[in-house]
C-alpha cells in the first residue's frame, strides 16, 4: 500500500496521471563491438553498470558514460547474468559449455566455474538462501549452488523446459516452464518444488518479473499477452495484450510501470493501478529483434540489445529451422527513456 501511495504522489508531482505517464521513446543507439548472438542483459543501478551477454563474452557498459569498460571472458554461449553485490561476485550461464562462470564484480576476472545441466539459460541469486539457481533448458533441470563458495548442491529435475525465473527475496523462487504452460514455486532453502500452477490462458510463458511489495508476478506469454499471477495462491488475476515474441519483462517499483520487450520491435508499457488492476499505457516502437531489456531504477531508462538481420544460415540436420543471420558490425544497445 505504501508503494502505491508513493507512486500516486510521484505522478502528481510530475503533473501527470497514470494513464498519461509514459512518453517512453528511443533516445539513443550505442554501437557495441563484436558479432554473434545475444540474450539477456542485467543492470546494476548501484554500480552504474550494464552487463550484456554477447556470444562468447559478457560485455560491461558504464550506463552514465554509455561506453564499454570491460568484459568477462570465457562465457561461451552467454545467456543470463546474476549479481551478488554484497559478495562481490557475479554469475553467468555459459550455455554452450554447460557451466556457470563465477566472476569478480570489481576486476571482471573469472573466479572459477560450476558444472551445470545442458544449456543453462536463466540464472538468479537468491539472497534469502545465499544460493544461485541456474535453469537448464535442454536437460529441464535447475543447478543450485552456494554463491559464496561455488559448492554444487543439487540439480533437481523440473519436469519441463524452464525459461525465466525470479526470486521474492524471502525464500521463494518462481520459474516459467515454457512447454508445459506452468509456473513453479521453489522453496530456496529446502530446494524443493512447493507448487505447480497452470497459467492458462497464457501459452508458452517466457518472461517473468515480480512486484515484491504486492506479491504479483508478471508473466510474458508467447500468445501475445501478459498474465498477472498472485504469488501466494498461483491464481491468474488478469491478462493484458502485449506484442509478439516477448522474451523479457521488467518492473519499475517507483512508477509501477511494467515493460515487456517484444521481438517484433515494440515495447508494451503497462501500469499497475492496484494489485489486481492494470491497464496498457502505450506501445513504444523499438527495433525488430529487441526482445530483452534491463531497467536502471535510478534514471528509469531501459536498455535493449539489437542488431540488423540478414537471410537465415543454411539448414543443418541439427538446426532444421535456423534463425536469421546477424549482419556484422550492427550490434548495439538501444536506450529508451521517458
Amino acid at each position: 500500500m505504501r508503494s502505491i501511495i508513493w507512486n500516486a504522489f510521484l505522478l502528481a508531482v510530475l503533473g501527470v496521471s497514470p494513464a498519461m505517464a509514459s512518453g517512453y521513446h528511443v533516445v539513443q543507439k550505442i554501437p557495441v563491438p563484436g558479432d554473434g548472438g545475444w540474450d539477456l542483459v542485467t543492470c546494476d543501478s548501484r554500480a552504474r553498470r550494464l552487463y550484456i551477454s554477447h556470444s562468447t563474452q559478457t560485455q560491461v557498459m558504464d550506463i552514465d558514460q554509455l561506453k564499454l569498460v570491460g568484459q568477462v571472458e570465457g562465457t561461451n554461449g552467454a545467456h543470463g547474468i546474476a549479481l551478488a553485490p554484497d559478495l562481490g561476485r557475479g554469475f553467468i550461464s555459459a550455455g554452450r559449455d554447460n557451466r556457470v562462470v563465477i566472476f569478480d564484480l570489481n576486476t571482471l576476472k573469472s573466479l572459477g566455474t560450476v558444472p551445470a545441466g545442458e544449456n543453462p539459460d536463466a540464472i538468479l541469486f537468491d539472497p534469502a538462501s545465499g544460493r544461485v539457481f541456474a535453469f537448464n533448458g535442454r536437460s529441464q533441470s535447475a543447478t543450485i549452488f552456494q554463491a559464496a563458495t561455488g559448492e554444487l548442491l543439487v540439480t533437481p529435475p523440473l519436469g519441463g523446459k524452464p525459461e525465466f525465473a525470479v526470486s521474492d527475496g524471502h525464500g521463494g523462487v518462481y520459474v516459467n516452464v515454457e512447454d508445459k504452460n506452468l509456473l513453479l514455486k521453489i522453496n530456496s532453502r529446502g530446494m524443493s518444488i512447493e507448487a505447480r500452477w497452470p497459467v492458462a490462458p497464457c501459452e508458452e510463458p517466457s518472461s517473468l518479473e515480480m512486484d515484491r511489495s504486492t506479491s504479483r508476478l508478471f508473466v510474458g506469454c508467447g500468445n501475445k499477452m501478459m498474465a498477472v499471477v498472485n504469488a501466494r495462491t498461483g491464481k491468474v488475476i488478469t491478462t493484458l495484450p502485449i506484442g509478439e515474441h516477448v522474451d523479457a519483462t521488467v518492473f519499475d517499483p517507483q512508477t509501477s510501470m511494467i515493460f515487456n520487450a517484444n521481438g517484433e520491435g515494440t515495447l508494451t508499457v503497462i501500469h499497475e493501478d492496484a494489485p489486481d488492476d492494470y491497464h496498457v499505457v502505450e506501445t513504444v516502437p523499438t527495433q525488430k529483434g529487441a526482445r530483452t531489456v534491463a531497467l536502471d531504477t535510478a534514471t528509469h531508462r531501459l536498455f535493449l540489445p539489437v542488431a540488423e538481420f540478414g537471410p537465415p544460415e543454411p539448414a543443418t540436420p541439427e538446426h532444421q529451422h535456423p534463425r536469421p543471420s546477424i549482419v556484422p558490425g550492427t550490434f548495439a544497445i538501444l536506450v529508451v527513456a521517458p
